[in-house]
């Protein structure tokens, strides 16, 4: 993965235009979240999410990202898949499945960025557990993203509210700067020491995104070299929000 390492501090224009960019984001999840159904293909799930973006005259920063290149606008990991599944018309959606979709906007040359879990049909009361602990975590860190913080306070945050809860947060995936890059500086662990880490400023724009996992903090990558599971093939669970640092209250950028 490619990282444009430099930490760039938004003006407020910059930030109107993300906010946009988000609202499209929202957009995006609230439409494919309502073909969540059992029989439904994560190639269905990508087509319609391609069309809300081609709607907006916007693309997905994921598509044709990495080596190799993400071939899909969104990404679609169920069950023990954590990060990074690729699309297909031939997985289809089942009753009991939880279901991570991530999706990126890029709209007047700035990226939104945001993912949640979702079930399909009836679920275990682990995965509705584990969707909710993994939510919370996000609100959590969310909270401490306020100028004078660190971000070793948002990485505690979001390890504390998970691991106080039984489950396990990933070391080798990280949250991250975004904004006119998809992956911008600073990086943001799920885990990590309060008072440690980059300063938080006014303007800085941080998607925040715990990923949690059931049974194990150990992933490993399928052959097809984008798609992260849990090492012991446990539930996992991934939300993300595209949050501002302001003189006030955090603004959560990927809201409708």
């Amino acid at each position: 993965m490619s990282w444009a390492r430099q930490i760039h501090i938004k003006s407020p224009a910059e930030l109107q235009i993300m906010r946009e960019a988000g609202r499209i984001n929202a957009t995006v999840h609230a439409t494919v979240k309502e073909l969540l159904k059992p029989g439904v293909s994560t190639a269905d799930l990508n087509a319609a999410a391609e069309e809300v973006l081609r709607k907006h005259g916007c693309v997905s920063p994921f598509k044709g990202y990495g080596h190799p290149p993400f071939p899909t606008s969104i990404t679609v990991s169920i069950n023990q898949e954590l990060v990074h599944g690729i699309p297909s018309k031939s997985r289809k959606l089942k009753n009991g499945d939880i279901v991570s979709i991530d999706c990126g906007t890029v709209f007047n040359g700035f990226v939104a960025d945001s993912a949640f879990t979702a079930g399909v049909g009836e679920i275990s009361r682990e995965a509705q557990k584990l969707l909710q602990v993994t939510e919370n975590a996000l609100n959590a860190g969310i909270q401490v993203m306020r100028v004078g913080n660190r971000t070793g306070d948002v990485s505690a945050a979001i390890q504390n509210y998970v691991e106080s809860h039984g489950f396990y947060v990933t070391r080798e995936y990280t949250g991250h700067g975004v904004g006119r890059q998809m992956h911008e500086g600073p990086q943001v662990p799920n885990y990590g020491k309060p008072g440690t880490g980059m300063l938080l400023k006014a303007g800085m724009t941080i998607a925040i995104e715990p990923m949690v996992l059931v049974g194990t903090a150990e992933t490993r990558v399928l052959p097809d070299q984008w798609t992260v599971v849990s090492a012991d093939g446990s539930l996992t669970a991934h939300f993300e929000h595209s949050v501002a640092v302001t003189e006030g209250e955090p603004l959560i950028l990927t809201v409708p």
